[in-house]
């Protein structure tokens, strides 16, 4: 007979555990449902902080590259010119002490 008392007693002790069990997930689900809506847009406010300094420094990015591409073309451009220049000043010099 005893062996049969302790499993009503575990039956018992397990019905009165899952009970307290469920209460406690059905309160967490509460306050998490209540939570959720301020942290929610507290994640959505950081999400939008997040895509404005992705924004910034892409938009500096882009700055810098078209800097260094002008800086390249102008420098591109020097050199074309500069080697165009150098001969025709370079005939005008021998023709002067010449006459």
């Amino acid at each position: 007979m005893g062996k049969q008392y302790n499993k009503v007693q575990k039956r018992r002790r397990r019905k009165q555990y899952f009970k307290r069990r469920r209460e406690q997930i059905k309160s967490n689900v509460a306050l998490k449902k209540s939570s959720a809506s301020k942290s929610g847009s507290a994640k959505k406010a950081a999400k939008k902080a997040a895509k404005k300094a992705a924004k910034k420094t892409a938009k500096k990015a882009v700055k810098k590259t078209a800097k260094k591409a002008a800086k390249k073309a102008a420098k591109k451009a020097a050199k074309k010119v500069a080697p165009e220049a150098a001969p025709e000043a370079a005939p005008e010099s021998k023709d002067s002490p010449a006459e």
